[in-house]
């Protein structure tokens, strides 16, 4: 088992996971600290690295794309003081993080991780029921619905509309924005049937933010309804399948032979349509389309 404590947080890897807690100093985030102690399986990783200076070191995780809900759903845009995935290292600990690289490193060559991408989330997201009150506006989540409730400072084109409930059924899509510069964030849910191009302060499917210090907790939000949104992978699944029923193959061109290992790969992902069918991210009528269209190319 390898170890590291500092004041940022401590880090534990026992061959099989990363336990990842965030330290109690007055420097680390209100959104690690709300987020809590993260469990990363060693199948989500992509690697490793640490970085020397001066004063101090940092440790970073590089997770495998499609891993974490929350890295999705911000869409790489936490910065350093909010990314649970990085550990600030006091220089008379170098050779501890040092050891701790090498143990990790050691344990992805052993067990002969990928590096690539995932097609299912490998870390359940911020646990629900969820509430942050930030911006324009108050973000709730309980697992099945997100409810939006709008602040005095609100426009009138979304206070006047009043609280809007939103079903995890008709959402497609969630996005998270930091403020950056003299541009506001936002957290945005994309509704089935009823997209919105008007900007966040007047989307009533929008809270707007304005760079104030709870506006990272709505990441949290983001990620909760994340986790429970089909999959990327799942997702591509689906438009492949529904883009091949529009394409007809000519009957006078024979299909071209699978080879060996792209049968395999076919098979895989048969296992894995079925695993997300099962877990309830895929309808039975997504299930069928996927299937369909796999079956397709076997």
């Amino acid at each position: 088992m390898a170890e590291i404590i500092q004041k940022d947080g401590t880090w534990v890897f026992d061959g099989d996971a990363l336990r990842l807690t965030p330290g109690r100093d007055k420097n680390v985030s209100l959104l690690r600290r709300e987020l809590g102690e993260l469990l990363v399986p060693l199948a989500a990783l992509a690697g490793i690295s640490f970085e020397q200076g001066k004063k101090s070191g940092r440790l970073r995780l590089r997770l495998r794309d499609g891993a974490d809900p929350l890295l999705h759903a911000a869409g790489g845009r936490l910065t350093e003081p909010h990314d649970p995935y990085q550990l600030l290292v006091e220089s008379d600990r170098y050779g501890v993080a040092e050891y701790f690289v090498d143990e990790v490193r050691n344990a992805l060559l052993l067990d002969q991780v990928p590096s690539g991408p995932v097609d299912a989330y490998l870390l359940p997201g911020p646990s629900v029921p969820l509430s942050v009150s930030a911006g324009d506006g108050v973000a709730s989540f309980d697992g099945e619905r997100v409810r939006l409730e709008w602040k005095w400072q609100a426009e009138d084109a979304k206070s006047a509309a009043g609280p809007r409930t939103l079903p995890l059924a008709d959402i497609v899509a969630v996005e998270w924005q930091p403020t950056i510069g003299l541009e506001n964030g936002h957290l945005r849910f994309t509704v089935r049937a009823a997209p919105s191009k008007v900007p966040p302060k007047y989307d009533p499917n929008a809270v707007e933010l304005w760079g104030f210090k709870k506006d990272p907790l709505m990441a949290l939000v983001a990620a909760a309804v994340q986790a429970r949104l089909p999959h990327p992978a799942a997702r591509a699944a689906l438009e492949d399948a529904r883009a091949g029923e529009d394409t007809s193959t000519p009957a006078t061109a024979p299909p071209a032979p699978a080879a060996e290992d792209d049968h395999d790969a076919l098979l895989r992902r048969l296992r894995e349509l079925g695993d997300l069918h099962r877990s309830g991210v895929l309808t039975d009528e997504e299930f069928a389309l996927a299937k369909q269209a796999v079956l397709k190319r076997m």
